[in-house]
């Protein structure tokens, strides 16, 4: 098997004539035309698992069945998880810490921007301007679970850990922000993201999650895993989900 060079590019690309760059771009076509057949065609009770399914298994054949060190260079370890040994019960522990807190430290930061931004986005829509949401912890519970391990994680395996680090191999991060190494990968990844949130839900508006996926991927790189932004993901759906229930909008 091809070993690794650089930051994740495979030794044995130019042998095999593999464009890091056609590979990414075809994979991401292929992938949203799967979702977008998806929501389509079959019914919407089906929609968030089988699309969650088309992430992860298109991460699986693309990363996670390859060898320890291309899985650890696309942020897709996930604490030791998905790599074959045993388990470090500690240092699972404190890979989780450190991504919660990156993410939490993130959303207290865009939490409240957010909130505005999101209340004059849906102004037209909103019924009234009083807020009133009952709150129940089975049901917080279920949300945050939900969130994280049926929609987060199978979108951020995906598009940050695959297909960004992968455009990272085409395009070698040139730009330094707040402590993160970003090259131009950051932004297809983030533009192809919002792509796929249309081809799912017919509507421009669904294009606005170009700007969080800035964040998402500001985090993959800062972090070096999927971790935190899969935390963040999580945050701000279970976040976006208690304004629109609470607003009435949705």
């Amino acid at each position: 098997m091809p070993k690794l060079t650089g930051l994740g590019r495979w030794a044995g690309d130019s042998a095999l004539g593999r464009s890091p760059l056609r590979e990414a771009l075809a994979v991401a076509a292929l992938v949203t035309l799967a979702v977008a057949v998806i929501a389509v065609g079959l019914p919407e009770r089906w929609h968030t698992t089988l699309v969650g399914f088309v992430f992860l298994a298109s991460t699986w054949a693309l990363v996670w069945r390859r060898d320890d060190e291309h899985v650890r260079r696309a942020g897709l370890a996930l604490g030791g998880v998905v790599i074959p040994g045993p388990l470090d019960a500690r240092a699972m522990a404190h890979d989780a810490a450190v991504a919660l807190a990156w993410a939490a430290g993130c959303f207290a930061v865009v939490a409240v921007p957010f909130f505005f931004g999101w209340r004059a986005w849906f102004a037209s829509s909103l019924p009234h301007l009083s807020f009133s949401l009952v709150v129940r912890p089975s049901e917080v519970a279920s949300e945050v679970l939900g969130q994280l391990f049926a929609i987060a994680l199978p979108e951020e395996a995906f598009y940050r850990g695959y297909l960004q680090s992968r455009l990272d191999d085409a395009w070698a991060p040139r730009w330094r922000i707040l402590g993160a190494r970003l090259g131009p990968g950051w932004l297809v990844a983030s533009v192809i993201f919002a792509l796929g949130h249309v081809a799912t839900v017919h509507s421009p508006a669904r294009l606005a999650v170009f700007f969080p996926a800035l964040l998402f991927g500001w985090l993959r790189a800062r972090t070096g895993g999927i971790g935190a932004s899969a935390c963040l993901h999580m945050m701000s759906n279970v976040y976006s989900q208690a304004l629109g229930r609470g607003f009435g909008v949705y």
